[in-house]
């Protein structure tokens, strides 16, 4: 099967760079077609691939795909989860290429090549995986166990109705366990499994000041400017030791213990590269935690987009009638993603200054997530990536949120397993995202080792 896998690469990568030139960006209106033209691209390729059937299947937001091949009532069956809508590209301008005319480059980290475009990584490349994976399991008579997929519309943009989807399709729905590739290893040769994710909590904010845009020479001075007010507003939810200001934001974080943080350092990690990368000189963040620790095991408040007054091209001196910000926080067990959205809301209102009008809204949020590392899952992902890198991989727990993932255990009553094959220095979200060719071959090649491992470990 390896070799079927190998003398079909170039045909693997020319139907993924076909999926990638559709833009379809769940968060822009404009794109609906693009989305279902997605879906259906997506649906005909699972059924090439020799699942019995595929459907797209309608919601309130964009149509989930759903397709399965059974072929022994009595095995195990795997839920292959994923998303197939992406973020935005914007900022165009910072693209070296077009992000939806896929190329191949190579990089430092990526000397034999590495598909840019918009999605690469995150998550067509790595649900196409799952897609060839099948492909070469049936062509080998390799199925170990049935299957069955559901690709959604709506991730990059909170899963708003996945939810309904799911509670309304539990009997489709039924497996044993839920496999999802939308996370990251640590290196090419530094395999890993992920056994938690963090939460997630996203609002916007909105200042309002005076009840127009005034003439910053006649007004200055004598009223309050809302961009001032908010840029003040944000600057003090962190303390000077990083820790941030919301009463009550810390109340239910879990600590590890000292043998789970001394675990979680073990993995490789040199904070030289890690800045070089970034281009940076300094890291920051909370007091008494490591960088990796920051980014994994503990929450975080950060301000993803600010705005108002004028930014266009030269000057116009104009006081604003209102400044917004779009702030997410990060969450960890056993934060809920709902108390925190209230907590901060009443915290943002109660701080701010009778000159100006404060609103919250919340956008979306999930709860955090950790898999048992002794569960028939996780060791078969473990096995798994033991026997295509030829090395032990390190269990990792990953910064990103997958929001979903606490609603399938809660609905489904079913573990997810975190196999992912991107890296975390892949650009996602960001202008020049791209995902290494063998990145995605390894994928194709360790996902079959997962089934045959998996229908073992349940038996």
């Amino acid at each position: 099967m390896k070799e079927y896998i190998q003398a079909n690469q170039q045909r693997y990568l020319d139907e993924l760079f076909d999926f990638l030139r559709i833009p379809s960006v769940s968060a822009d209106s404009r794109h609906q077609p693009d989305m279902l033209r997605a879906a259906e691209y997506i649906k005909e390729k699972l059924l090439q691939a020799g699942l019995d059937k595929a459907e797209i299947c309608p919601t309130a937001g964009h149509p989930v795909v759903y397709a399965e091949k059974i072929v022994n009532p009595e095995w195990p069956t795997i839920l292959v989860y994923g998303h197939y809508d992406v973020q935005p590209a914007d900022p165009i301008e910072l693209w070296h290429t077009s992000p939806f005319e896929p190329v191949i480059r190579t990089t430092e980290i990526h000397p034999k090549g590495a598909i840019f475009a918009r999605g690469a990584c995150d998550d067509k490349g790595q649900i196409y995986m799952h897609v060839k994976a099948i492909e070469a399991m049936l062509k080998h008579d390799a199925l170990t166990c049935n299957v069955k997929i559901m690709f959604e519309g709506e991730e990059e943009v909170g899963s708003a109705n996945l939810a309904t989807f799911v509670a309304e399709n539990k009997e489709k729905l039924k497996a044993d366990i839920i496999l999802i590739s939308d996370t990251s290893i640590i290196g090419h040769d530094v395999p890993s499994v992920e056994t938690g994710l963090r939460g997630l909590a996203y609002m916007e904010v909105e200042v309002e000041g005076p009840n127009r845009d005034l003439h910053s020479g006649v007004y200055g001075g004598a009223v309050a400017n809302p961009i001032n007010v908010l840029s003040k507003m944000i600057a003090s939810l962190h303390d000077e030791d990083g820790r941030i200001t919301v009463k009550g934001f810390y109340d239910k974080v879990v600590e590890l213990s000292a043998e789970e943080r001394d675990a979680l350092e073990a993995a490789p990690f040199n904070l030289e590269d890690y800045k070089k990368d970034l281009g940076i000189a300094e890291v920051s963040g909370e007091k008494g935690y490591t960088t990796r620790e920051r980014a994994s095991i503990r929450p975080t408040l950060d301000v993803n987009g600010i705005w108002g007054g004028y930014t266009g091209e030269g000057s116009k001196t104009v006081l604003p009638s209102k400044a917004f910000a779009k702030i997410s926080m990060r969450l960890v067990p056993d934060q809920d993603w709902n108390e925190i959205s209230d907590l901060f809301m009443q915290h943002f209102t109660a701080i701010a200054p009778p000159t100006v009008k404060v609103k919250v809204k919340p956008h979306h949020g999930g709860q955090p997530y950790v898999t048992p590392t002794d569960s028939p899952g996780y060791l078969a992902a473990f096995k798994a990536m033991q026997e295509s890198f030829g090395k032990t991989p390190v269990p990792t727990r990953g910064g990103g949120s997958i929001p979903i993932v606490s609603l399938f255990e809660k609905e489904l009553g079913l573990k997810s397993i975190l196999l992912g094959f991107g890296l975390d220095s892949d650009a996602l979200h960001s202008p020049n995202e791209h995902y290494g060719i063998v990145n995605f071959m390894k994928g194709i090649e360790t996902i079959p080792l997962f089934y045959k491992y998996f229908r073992e470990n349940f038996q």
